[in-house]
C-alpha cells in the first residue's frame, strides 16, 4: 500500500527589521502625525471654541424644546411624504433608462467604438458619479424652478453614474464561454448580447437598481432643503420657525420611512437574486 505524500505549508519566518526600515518606519508615522496637526489647525483656526464648549448644553436645551413630538402635525406630512417616495422612485427608474446604455457602451466587451463612444460614456458615469444629488437639486432648482421635476431629475442625474459604473463592471465580468459558445453557432451582435450577455448580468442589475433605489430614498428626503420637493420642504419650513416639536415628528418619519425602504430592500433583493 503505497502513500502520497502531503505537501506541508512552509512556516512563515519573523525576520526583525533593519535599521533603515525602522527609521523610515518611524519617519512616515510622524511625517503622518504632522500632517494631521497641520491639517486640523488649517481647518479650525476660525472656530470659536466658546461656542464648541456650550454645544452640550445647546443641545440639551435643544432636545427639551423638542419632546414631546407634536404628534398632530402627522396629517401635514403624508403627502410630502409620498412626493418624496414618488422622487425617489420616478428618479431611480429614469436613472435606469439612462444608465443602461450608458453601461454597455462603457465596458470594454460590448462598446461599439473603444476610441470614441466608451470615454463619453465613461465621461458621463464619472461627471454623475462627482456631483452630490444636493447639488444637482441646486442646480436644476435655478434652471427649472422649485417642484418635484428638480429633485426627480437630481435624483436621476445622480443615479446614471452609480448603476452605470456597477452595471458596466459587471458586464466586463461576464463568463466568456458562454459568449464564444453563442458565437460560433454563428449568432448575431444582438443575438449575442441577448442571450449570451443579458443574462448573467440580470441579477446584479436587479441587485444595483434596488439598492439605489434604499438610497434615493434617503437623499430625496433632504432636497426639499432646497426647493426640490419631498418632506424636506416640511422640514426646512417648521426649523424656519423654530417649531422643534414639528422638526421631531419630521425626523421621526424620515427614519421610519428609511427603515422600511431597508427592509423592501433587503426582501426584493433576495427575493430576485
Amino acid at each position: 500500500m503505497t502513500t502520497t505524500p502531503t505537501t506541508q505549508t512552509p512556516t512563515p519566518v519573523w525576520h526583525p527589521r533593519t535599521p533603515k526600515a525602522r527609521i523610515t518606519l518611524w519617519f512616515f508615522w510622524l511625517l503622518t502625525v504632522a500632517l494631521f496637526v497641520y491639517c486640523w489647525n488649517l481647518m479650525t483656526a476660525n472656530t470659536m471654541w466658546v461656542f464648541v464648549y456650550d454645544a452640550p448644553q445647546a443641545a440639551s436645551d435643544l432636545f427639551n424644546r423638542a419632546f414631546p413630538p407634536r404628534w398632530t402635525y402627522m396629517e401635514r406630512l403624508w403627502k410630502p411624504l409620498w412626493d418624496t417616495i414618488n422622487i425617489a422612485t420616478l428618479g431611480t427608474l429614469l436613472g435606469i433608462m439612462m444608465a443602461v446604455p450608458l453601461a454597455f457602451l462603457a465596458a470594454s466587451n460590448t462598446t461599439p467604438s473603444k476610441v470614441f463612444l466608451r470615454p463619453f460614456a465613461l465621461f458621463c458615469i464619472v461627471t454623475s458619479r462627482s456631483i452630490n444629488s444636493l447639488i444637482w437639486a441646486l442646480l436644476l432648482v435655478s434652471i427649472l424652478g422649485p417642484g418635484l421635476l428638480a429633485g426627480i431629475l437630481a435624483i436621476a442625474f445622480r443615479s446614471i453614474g452609480f448603476i452605470g459604473k456597477l452595471l458596466y463592471e459587471a458586464i466586463e465580468e461576464t463568463e466568456v464561454s458562454q459568449v464564444e459558445a453563442i458565437t460560433a453557432t454563428g449568432a448575431s451582435q444582438a443575438q449575442i448580447l441577448n442571450y449570451g450577455i443579458v443574462p448573467q448580468v440580470l441579477p446584479a442589475f436587479y441587485g444595483i437598481s434596488v439598492f439605489r433605489w434604499d438610497i434615493n430614498i434617503r437623499e430625496s428626503a433632504i432636497l426639499g432643503l432646497v426647493g426640490a420637493g419631498g418632506i424636506g420642504s416640511q422640514l426646512q419650513a417648521s426649523m424656519n420657525v423654530l417649531a422643534w416639536p414639528q422638526v421631531m415628528v419630521i425626523l421621526v418619519v424620515i427614519l421610519g420611512t428609511v427603515v422600511v425602504s431597508e427592509w423592501v430592500s433587503a426582501w426584493v433583493r433576495k427575493a430576485v437574486i
